[in-house]
């Protein structure tokens, strides 16, 4: 007689396959499981050799009719069985407690109970109990779910006060345990059986829905992110200010600004200073670019070129600025939290450069925090996009979508008009967006007109919050988790 012993499948999106004693579980693409259940048999951790004709099948049909059985008291992972011997289901997060449910002493908590013990998870037991005696009302004796090795027994109030769940969450899945098991032991009645114990595992249906949200700009697919708009405009504005300001003075004193801004890898946030710029006036002469290794005899002679052409020269440069060998050149011997090297302040040493080789008077400023916090002069394009992300976000969510991230889709230039669309986070996901080559000048200093098109309408329109004599009234938000 055939017998499933085994099973090699190679399933169209398959990414995993793992082998259980009794099931083989096969994940595909989508967070989708196929789980065969096998003819194999495991007595005390150990699969016997010879299988059992029809046991998978039988295994399984029992497992679809009490799932279906059930979904009405709860949701299950099951989607379809298109075989006696197959379910298909959503891959779930579980949750790191097995809610084991008995009606009878017996098994597991009967040899506790002969060993002497009164209290087995937390629940207390009389004295005098019989073997297989029916308790007056099924207790739940919870064990910690391990990913290897055997589970232990946990109480209540522990897996509570290791935070594995807060108490309103224990308490729904324990209301729910019971009414699993008063459904299980009516169903076992009218069949003539007795349910004794069983276990119910919990699990999270989690959806992976990105929302592209970075001052950086740098996340591929999406035309551009919210948050950058308005960076953006920040830094063009400050830049432009303080090149009025430089100006006023250059005469008599202070002749060089440099300006440091975001940007590691990727020259966004920077490439915006070239909107301070108009086709009259220039205020930001020089703009130092990850995506261009720094020449510093060419930068300087630039430098001299603007003090003598304007006066002055005002410079807007990334933090992630590489030297001519491709290395950080404001890098530190320290790294971040993520093993990244710590920048060690790049305006201080561009400043200083200038000071040794030129000679000319200079100031330097950070932007740091100041230019992703500036609501004041935040852009209205970059506020109306960051809320049509949010909502398409939610709604991808509530139609049980998972690995996507809603994009702006740019439609047209002149004039300015853009949509929402749906990524791919496997096309999104440790891909990095930088400055195209068509959007930096021929000398490696400036922004071209191509780039300028494309950032100028980022940042135009203005969202002034309210004030309150004289400071900017800002509204907290009510964070918490809601069901869609």
């Amino acid at each position: 007689m055939n017998t499933i012993f085994k099973t090699d499948f190679n399933l169209p999106g398959q990414i995993s396959k793992y082998e259980g004693k009794v099931r083989d579980v096969y994940s595909l693409e989508g967070d989708i499981l196929v789980v065969i259940a096998s003819d194999r048999i495991s007595a005390f951790d150990i699969v016997m050799p010879k299988p059992i004709p029809f046991k998978g099948q039988v295994l399984n049909q029992i497992s679809v009719d009490m799932l279906k059985s059930t979904e009405d008291i709860i949701q299950n992972w099951l989607i379809s069985s298109p075989d006696p011997n197959v379910s298909i289901g959503r891959k779930l997060k579980p949750i790191k407690v097995e809610m084991v449910i008995r009606g009878y002493l017996s098994g597991h908590s009967e040899r506790l109970y002969r060993s002497g013990k009164r209290s087995i998870c937390g629940v207390n037991l009389p004295s005098g109990l019989a073997s297989n005696q029916k308790f007056d009302k099924p207790i739940i004796t919870p064990s910690t779910k391990a990913d290897f090795g055997h589970d232990e027994d946990i109480s209540k109030s522990d897996i509570i006060k290791k935070g594995i769940l807060t108490l309103d969450q224990y308490e729904e899945i324990e209301d729910i345990t019971y009414k699993l098991f008063k459904r299980g032991t009516e169903i076992a009645k009218k069949r003539g059986l007795i349910l004794v114990d069983t276990k119910y595992e919990f699990g999270y249906d989690l959806k992976a829905i990105a929302v592209p949200k970075t001052i950086d700009n740098d996340l591929a697919v999406t035309d551009n992110c919210p948050g950058f708009g308005s960076v953006a405009k920040y830094v063009a504005i400050s830049a432009k200010e303080a090149s009025l300001d430089i100006k006023s003075m250059c005469k008599t004193s202070t002749k060089v600004f440099v300006l440091e801004v975001m940007g590691r890898h990727a020259g966004w946030i920077a490439a915006a200073g070239e909107l301070a710029n108009n086709s009259e006036e220039t205020f930001v002469h020089k703009i130092l670019l990850p995506e261009v290794n720094f020449d510093e005899g060419k930068f300087l002679s630039g430098i001299e070129k603007d003090v003598s052409e304007y006066g002055y020269s005002v410079i807007v440069a990334s933090e992630g600025l590489k030297n001519m060998n491709g290395e950080l050149y404001a890098a530190s011997s320290e790294t971040d939290s993520f093993g990244h090297s710590q920048l060690g302040g790049l305006a201080p040493k561009i400043a200083s450069l200038i000071t040794n080789k030129l000679g000319l008077k200079n100031h330097w400023s950070v932007a740091d925090y100041l230019q992703r916090s500036a609501r004041h002069i935040s852009s209205l394009t970059d506020i109306e996009q960051a809320i049509a992300v949010g909502k398409a976000a939610v709604k991808l969510a509530s139609e049980g979508k998972s690995g996507v991230m809603p994009i702006i889709k740019r439609t047209n230039n002149d004039p300015y008009k853009w949509e929402i669309s749906e990524g791919n986070l496997n096309d999104i996901a440790n891909e990095e967006k930088t400055l195209p080559k068509n959007f930096i000048s021929e000398c490696g200093f400036r922004i071209t007109k191509e780039g300028t098109a494309y950032l100028q309408p980022l940042i135009e329109g203005e969202s002034f919050p309210k004030f309150d004599k004289g400071i900017p009234v800002y509204e907290g938000l009510d964070l918490h988790l809601r069901e869609i």
